[in-house]
């Protein structure tokens, strides 16, 4: 499609049917991707540390156990309460962000137009043909507002992260990752090197998994996940071996 309608069909996004070639992209709003990663590298890197700590500091395997389920319940309801505040947080501002410009179109449509017809130069259409695709998605208030939430925020509004989405993939996925290093004790396997043994596994599996997502060699993001938890352990090792030698 060519001239004023083909420029603004573009403007305002993907035709219906831009799905029937199979393009599509992945989960870049921040919503239950984001949390589910965190949740459960946060839970991997916590409890394999913890045990390491508590195992250095010489506690009985119950006692490891114990603070392992502790930290797993307590880490989990954190992250949940932490991304739900997060995301709801960033979602209001959005709405206030949204709001204001929905006021400033409407105190001053000439000054938003000419704003939009700049957007539409600096993306390489020409000055004649900017004023007329503005003018005419300008005719739609709820269009305009978009085009501009998008070129000054940077941001769509209608891909705004569920907070009790990325809430529940944290949580979930904690627990799931904080229960890898207890699994030896949960099992009457009471051997510290065995718990660190099947954090270090999961944290590598968990950093394979996330390559998936990205452009890392699946080796490079397994083997800085490994390295970072292995740095963590050997912190809080040092530290419960400290703390264990000098109470003894």
């Amino acid at each position: 499609m060519s001239g004023p309608a083909g420029a603004a069909d573009r403007a305002q996004g993907p035709v219906d049917g831009a799905s029937s070639h199979g393009h599509a992209h992945g989960d870049v709003s921040g919503g239950w991707l984001r949390a589910a990663v965190f949740g459960a590298m946060d839970g991997l890197v916590t409890n394999t540390a913890l045990v390491a700590g508590v195992g250095g500091g010489g506690a009985a395997p119950r006692a490891i156990l114990l603070a392992g389920v502790a930290s797993l319940v307590a880490g989990a309801i954190s992250m949940a309460l932490g991304e739900y505040t997060s995301v709801q947080t960033q979602n209001e501002q959005l709405d206030l962000e949204v709001t204001r410009e929905r006021r400033e179109l409407q105190r001053n449509p000439r000054g938003e137009l000419a704003e939009l017809v700049a957007q539409l130069r600096v993306r390489g259409v020409e000055e004649d043909l900017a004023h007329e695709v503005a003018t005419q998605l300008s005719r739609d208030p709820e269009t305009a507002l978009r085009l501009h939430v998008v070129a000054e925020l940077g941001v769509t509004v209608d891909d705004a992260p569920s907070p009790r989405t990325a809430a529940l993939s944290s949580l979930a996925t904690f627990a799931v990752g904080a229960v890898v290093p207890l699994l030896p004790y949960l099992f009457g396997v009471s051997l510290l090197w065995v718990a660190l043994l099947c954090g270090g596994a999961g944290l590598a599996v968990a950093g394979v998994v996330s390559a998936r997502f990205t452009r890392r060699p699946w080796w490079f993001s397994g083997g800085r996940q490994l390295l970072f938890g292995a740095l963590a352990c050997a912190v809080t090792y040092a530290i419960g071996l400290a703390i264990g030698t000098t109470v003894a």
